[in-house]
């Protein structure tokens, strides 16, 4: 597996290429708002996109999905109860995107084959109503749930700070310490060290 971090955007949101390197096969996630960046980076890889996965309906995670969905003609992955927001993704910013609906609506413990690699959906709402993280071998994505040393903001639309709390100890810090944790901003960590450093736990 080989994994491909790309900020975009003005809120620098972290999108995602995840390759299986033996059959190039290819995973996109959260395809935020630079279209460009990240069908150069797909092109340099030389990798064959399957599906995007979306971590959250914000539209800094999703600003580029109507487009790549285009162009690779691939399915687009959310939680139902976020699927609203994609398809008006920028009203809480004053930009509002449609991104049409869902073509598949992923719910916990969901999984998917991507050349030689399995995904595995975790459901943590918290951030948005329909918060998803994804598993890959000992790596997982946390979107806007799980920070470096902090968490998701809790004050949008379907935020609830109780709820990402306990999606973050029932769901995460529970996966084994050396689990790599690649947030949707910011830098990568490990759940070892947001237990024993991230302030809000």
């Amino acid at each position: 597996m080989k994994i491909s971090r790309i900020p975009v955007g003005a809120y620098a949101a972290n999108s995602y290429i995840v390759m299986d390197e033996n059959t190039k096969d290819a995973l996109i996630i959260d395809p935020g708002d630079d279209y460009l960046s990240i069908k150069h980076a797909i092109s340099k890889l030389e990798v064959n996109p399957k599906y995007i996965f979306i971590t959250h309906g914000h539209i800094d995670h999703t600003g580029a999905v109507a487009e790549l969905r285009n162009l690779y003609e691939i399915p687009v992955c959310i939680n139902e109860k976020d699927e609203y927001l994609i398809m008006n993704g920028g009203y809480m910013f004053g930009n509002p995107q449609n991104c049409g609906a869902a073509d598949i609506k992923i719910k916990e413990n969901d999984t998917f084959d991507i050349g030689n690699m399995k995904l595995k959906c975790i459901e943590t709402p918290g951030h948005s109503e329909g918060g998803m993280c994804f598993l890959i071998d000992n790596v997982v994505f946390t979107g806007d749930t799980l920070f470096q040393s902090s968490i998701g903001r809790t004050d949008f639309t379907g935020g609830d700070f109780e709820t990402i709390i306990d999606s973050i100890k029932t769901k995460l810090l529970t996966l084994p310490d050396e689990t790599i944790v690649l947030p949707g901003h910011g830098p990568e960590t490990t759940v070892k060290n947001e237990k024993v450093y991230n302030p809000f736990l």
